[in-house]
């Protein structure tokens, strides 16, 4: 399994140091022989029975479905067909007005309604729908990872749907008012110092991820995302990860923020064991739908991460416009609203 072979690969390169030495040779008769030291293994137990029993439901983070996004067009245009809209909005919210045919369940009933509530797999899809769609790429990240692999996330949650939900929601987040304070310096990633300790008492990887899926089910939404007037304040309290292509960190991204490459470091260790354990992990990229996904990833694994709202546009809006052709920018606009109706009842 390569997860098991990252863990032993980070352990041989520490051995590699230890016989050969920075010149490279085997020690000879005049030379010192070098110190040995015992290095900590990077990943406990428990995550790598994690890690090996996520390989084996299908490595969704490395497949070609992550993330899984759906516009809301398509969404429209499969109303009355064999599909399932969940609406995990407030019922308040909901109340006001949802799509045709959508229930409203809160996050932490999804497990059991997935279990008994419904027949998952008897549906073509099942659409996660919030406010954004960055709690529901979060939760859609989940239950894939669970093994529920028609699920998707509906992308910029009801403010694409309508304008109604529009004007509270992706309009009035995005600003460009932080684009004075971007940094263009390469930020290098720290040496590989450990993961989170996992400790449900489980012996075997189904058992210790039901208790993780659980538990995060269990904690909820309520610190999920993160502002960018929070961390542009104090930008070192966090450690942020940029989640976007070297080019467009390169042209200006959250001061402190290291690049991680979105296909490269989920799932391995030598990649994750980079990321502190004592610290806040802010993850973000252009929307925060695949920051979303990123983060129910992380914090699976122990890691208290958190997703930026809005992504790139909560802070440089206007550069993503201006540079959008030059790198391929997805910046909200009107465009992306559409005028499809809904029901209150």
């Amino acid at each position: 399994m390569k997860y098991i072979t990252g863990l032993f690969l980070i352990q041989a390169l520490f051995a590699s140091v230890i016989i050969t030495g920075c010149t490279g040779k085997k020690p000879g008769n005049n030379q010192v022989e070098p110190t040995v030291v015992t290095t900590t293994p990077v990943a406990g137990n428990e995550t790598t029975l994690l890690l090996k029993d996520l390989n084996e439901r299908g490595d969704y983070v490395n497949s070609r479905e992550y993330p899984s996004l759906i516009k809301a067009s398509i969404v429209y245009e499969s109303v009355g067909t064999n599909i399932l809209v969940i609406d995990i909005r407030p019922p308040e919210q909901y109340a006001e007005g949802h799509i045709t045919g959508a229930v409203n369940k809160k996050f932490e009933e999804l497990p059991s309604f997935f279990e008994t509530g419904i027949k998952p797999y008897e549906y073509d899809k099942i659409i996660i729908v919030s406010a954004d769609g960055q709690i529901s790429s979060y939760t859609t990240s989940l239950l894939r990872l669970m093994g529920y692999g028609n699920v998707y996330s509906m992308r910029w949650g009801m403010s694409a749907w309508n304008i109604k939900f529009a004007v509270s929601g992706w309009l009035k987040g995005i600003s460009g008012k932080f684009e004075g304070n971007l940094e263009k310096t390469v930020n290098e990633k720290p040496v590989p110092s450990g993961m989170p300790d996992l400790k449900t008492g489980m012996a075997t990887g189904p058992e210790i991820a039901d208790a993780r899926f659980r538990n995060l089910f269990k904690e909820g939404t309520s610190d999920i995302l993160i502002s960018a007037d929070q961390v542009f304040s104090e930008p070192s309290k966090y450690f942020i990860i940029n989640l976007d292509r070297k080019d467009k960190y390169e042209d200006g991204h959250v001061p402190g923020a290291v690049r991680y490459k979105p296909e490269g470091t989920l799932g391995f260790i030598s990649e994750m064991a980079t990321i502190p354990v004592n610290k806040t992990v802010v993850v973000y990229c252009g929307t925060g739908h695949n920051s979303g996904f990123a983060t129910a990833y992380l914090r699976l694994f122990g890691y208290d991460a958190r997703t930026l709202e809005y992504g790139n546009n909560a802070f440089m809006h206007g550069q993503m416009i201006s540079r959008r052709a030059a790198l391929s920018w997805l910046p909200f606009s009107k465009e992306e609203i559409n005028d499809f109706p809904v029901v209150t009842k």
